[in-house]
């Protein structure tokens, strides 16, 4: 049977998602035949407030050929050891969620189950104390990790913090050299093939005409081919994450440029710090059910440490996601296709996640239904697993001192989330499942660091000698913290790849 390729790819829309999905198919898929081209316009704003990533954006990069230190200038960028959350327990605490693992895994047991074991012990500390990102991040110091798998170093992970809308223009670079066409206009109307209902032809609003066999929707909101043209229905999660509005607003440079987002707690939502190069992104977001818009501004420039550099953008969002991330010949990447708050700093990395998958099942001209059912498989697994892990900050909590607090506090969960905390308080259990985002010590991190402590721990740890486990445990310690005290200043890093031209 002779089957034709996809011949005309087209990506409908610019920002983040689509320069991402540009510059990776003008890398991977052009073969010499196949023809890339971009729409977007300049009238249109993106949302560009996701200017803080996890680790997985190193893989993303390091496919694409990108040099860091060429990626860190043109960004104005930072790097990132994790997330430190401010007020989420009680409104006066605080804890590090780390990048990468803590201490070591002794015999096969992972070392959270050893540490709930001996951590009243003198000299066990908090669980902090034995990730070497943790460590760093408090003490201004940054370095990669290592591949001697005896260094604490070697468990180190990092991520980037980045101007949103530099990291697209700098895509957008690579990308037309690798040969994609970007298309100037506004899309008027979308026309599809009365047989198959697959998208044909897109008509701009000046008349011109772009026929594509293959159509990647990253249209915003708006979600103009997946939603509006295909009619694909959204699934709504507000009532597990009720916050719907965004206010962020840029400020000026810190003194020094900490290697951590912040999030802090607010009466109705939380508040993020991200630190970059040149300026400080800031942003409120908050559920508008319990709190108003202008009471939301305030509260946010009552918190700025630096002061702000321009207006403030709104944002209003659903939590949630499309029904369906590809139907006929449409997939939606980024907010066309959902939007699950920036707490974890996950958009990009959807976005990411999305791309790798449609490579994985890149279609020819059939467009079969099983590539496309395992494609929306994978991306709903995908989604419902950060889902959970967001919610769990919110209801895995102690402060009612809110209407907020409390609605969040008490409601329903899903039951995929609602296992894991009843498998994690008994025994400090946790089953990652396929290929989900957040591993073990992620989920250790954010349960310890709001409040979630188990009432055992896993009793193969009683084969060990407690003594002989208690001393390596310490050494561990000891180890991470003479390791971390040996590396560099973060703003000693990123003055040196400035530098470096």
């Amino acid at each position: 049977m002779t089957v034709s390729p996809i011949r005309n790819l087209v990506i409908v829309g610019g920002g983040t998602a689509g320069w991402m999905m540009a510059a990776a198919a003008g890398r991977f898929l052009d073969d010499g035949q196949r023809r890339i081209t971009l729409i977007e316009s300049e009238e249109i704003g993106t949302v560009g407030v996701g200017e803080a990533t996890i680790p997985p954006i190193l893989g993303f990069n390091a496919l694409l050929g990108i040099d860091e230190g060429e990626f860190l200038r043109a960004t104005r960028g930072s790097f990132k050891l994790g997330i430190e959350f401010v007020g989420w327990r009680t409104g006066n605490d605080r804890y590090f969620h780390p990048f990468g693992t803590h201490g070591r895994d002794i015999q096969g047991l992972n070392f959270h189950q050893l540490w709930l074991k001996l951590r009243e012990r003198d000299g066990i500390g908090p669980i902090d104390a034995y990730s070497a990102a943790a460590v760093a991040a408090a003490a201004g110091r940054f370095g990669g990790p290592v591949s001697d798998v005896r260094s604490p170093l070697h468990g180190l992970s990092y991520a980037y913090h980045f101007d949103a809308s530099l990291y697209a223009a700098f895509l957008r670079r690579r990308a037309e050299e690798d040969g994609v066409a970007r298309i100037e206009g506004k899309i008027g109307t979308v026309e599809r093939d009365t047989e198959t209902g697959n998208v044909r032809t897109l008509v701009l609003q000046d008349g011109h005409r772009i026929d594509g066999d293959f159509f990647i929707d990253c249209s915003g909101f708006r979600s103009l081919l997946l939603g509006d043209a295909l009619g694909v229905g959204y699934t709504d999660w507000s009532h597990w994450l009720p916050c719907d509005r965004a206010i962020a607003v840029p400020t000026e440079r810190a003194t020094t440029v900490p290697s951590f987002t912040r999030a802090t707690a607010r009466s109705a939502g939380w508040q993020w710090r991200i630190p970059l190069q040149h300026r400080t992104g800031n942003g409120h977001v908050y559920a508008s059910r319990f709190l108003s818009d202008e009471d939301a501004e305030a509260e946010l420039f009552a918190n700025l440490e630096t002061p702000p550099l321009a207006e403030p953008r709104r944002l209003r969002f659903t939590a949630g996601v499309r029904q369906r991330l590809w139907d006929h010949n449409v997939v939606a990447l980024g907010l066309a296709g959902g939007f699950l708050e920036p707490l974890e700093s996950t958009s990009i990395h959807l976005v990411q996640q999305g791309i790798s998958k449609l490579f994985a099942l890149f279609p020819d001209s059939r467009i079969t239904p099983v590539e496309r059912d395992e494609y929306n498989r994978l991306m709903g697994d995908a989604y419902t697993s950060i889902r959970d892990f967001i919610i769990l900050h919110y209801h895995a909590t102690e402060r009612h001192d809110s209407p907020f607090w409390r609605h969040v506090r008490t409601m329903e969960l899903p039951d995929s989330l609602s296992r894991k905390l009843a498998l994690f308080r008994e025994k400090g259990r946790i089953f990652r499942y396929d290929d989900e985002l957040f591993a073990i010590p992620s989920w250790v991190a954010v349960m310890i660091g709001q409040g979630v402590v188990p009432t055992g721990y896993d009793p193969v740890v009683d084969a060990l000698d407690s003594d002989k486990l208690a001393a390596a445990v310490r050494q561990m310690r000891t180890a991470t913290h003479q390791a971390v005290a040996a590396l560099p200043t973060h703003d000693a890093v990123l003055d040196r790849i400035a530098s470096e031209r």
